[in-house]
């Protein structure tokens, strides 16, 4: 198995397993550490590379395989080819190899034996980011990791932004007209505010209560799930000016959220969040437009911030493990000093009592002699 040193540091392992859904197999998150499901957004089901590693290996947990998962502060995406190589041969599509060969980073074997997973450094372009058999992921979702690395191509994760902008250009977002004619463009708004500045704003609102109950997953007074996440996606196209990608990223962060949302439900290829989004914003007739003060001057947007942001969370993380085991070490050490106190107080009881056992044997052996002369010398 080979492994990019930047993925084997980090702590957003996972593993799978395959299960039957509807007549089709999928593959659900494992939680190594309890063997519950694990959710891409909640880090507390993930774990260190060698603890996932011992769940494969030790056989405790049925499960089929490792998985890693993208974070939004991480600077890795993620492009998945399927149905791209032939399991017999390993022989690519022209497609799959171009596109392999244009990103020129990690490269691995997919668990059926007939894709790719590609792993570079970047950020993943706004818009669509699925479409046939080509998928790139940067947060919220999980690869699965096979380690059989693609020979001729690096062995480490690689930053190729212009690359990943222009494959993304080229596969994903070309023909992506739904949504781009419905928002008039697909950046919208020109100025647009943070993710957490546009929640401040939503929830503030004068329909900010709505707001809230739709983004805690509330569906009461909808006929269904799907029209309350409807209701949130015309919130989000007002807010963010009808930009799909930032729309996508929000929801994703409500608990409306759910598998459904990612999954391909319709002949051109496209996700049930995909169109509820394009239907949205074909619904939303005013969007919000911020001022360009309201918008912050620094981003944490480009692979090196998102670098940095990741390095810092990972810094406070490591502190906090180190002040615990610190904490642990102390009451460890403490326990020691009172199990040697209790030692040393046993050991000196057991010199005392030996030192009386044998000034006991001294006195009967003293009274047994004096008790013989008294007989023999009768």
């Amino acid at each position: 198995m080979t492994l990019p040193e930047a993925l084997c540091t980090r702590d957003q392992w996972i593993c799978w397993k395959r299960a039957e859904r509807n007549g089709e197999t999928t593959k659900v998150p494992v939680d190594p550490q309890t063997a519950g499901f694990a959710s891409t957004t909640n880090d507390e089901t993930w774990c260190s590379l060698e603890t996932a590693l011992e769940c494969v290996e030790s056989g405790s947990t049925a499960v089929d395989g490792l998985g890693f998962v993208f974070t939004e502060s991480g600077p890795f995406v993620g492009i998945d080819l399927d149905d791209c190589r032939d399991p017999d041969t390993g022989q690519p599509t022209e497609q799959a190899k171009t596109i392999v060969g244009r990103l020129d980073s990690y490269t691995e074997v997919s668990p059926s034996g007939t894709g790719y997973h590609v792993l570079v450094r970047g950020g993943l372009p706004a818009g669509r980011n699925r479409r046939g058999h080509i998928e790139m992921y940067d947060h919220a979702r999980y690869f699965t990791v096979t380690g059989e690395h693609v020979s001729g191509t690096p062995t480490q994760i690689e930053s190729r932004q212009r690359e990943l902008e222009e494959i993304h250009s080229a596969y994903v977002g070309k023909g992506d007209d739904d949504v781009r004619e419905a928002s008039g463009s697909e950046s919208g708004s020109k100025t647009r505010l943070s993710d957490d500045e546009l929640l401040e704003k939503a929830r503030n609102a004068s329909n900010g209560d709505k707001f809230e109950r739709l983004w805690n997953g509330s569906t009461v007074g909808y006929t269904s799930q799907s029209e309350a996440d409807m209701a949130l996606c015309c919130l989000l196209a007002f807010w963010t000016g009808g930009h799909a990608g930032q729309m996508d990223r929000l929801f994703r962060r409500s608990k409306l959220d759910r598998p459904k949302w990612g999954e391909e439900h319709y002949a051109d290829g496209s996700t049930y969040g995909e169109k509820t989004i394009a239907r949205a914003i074909a619904h939303t007739s005013e969007f919000y437009e911020p001022s360009a003060s309201e918008v912050k001057a620094q981003r944490v947007g480009s692979s090196r911030d998102r670098e940095h942001v990741y390095l810092k969370e990972r810094v406070s993380l490591l502190r906090k493990q180190t002040t615990s085991l610190e904490s642990e070490v102390e009451a460890k050490s403490a326990r020691i000093e009172r199990l040697e106190r209790r030692l040393e107080a046993y050991e000196a009881r057991s010199v005392t009592s030996s030192e009386e056992s044998e000034s006991s044997r001294e006195t009967q052996s003293k009274s047994l002699v004096r008790r013989l002369r008294g007989i023999f010398g009768r």
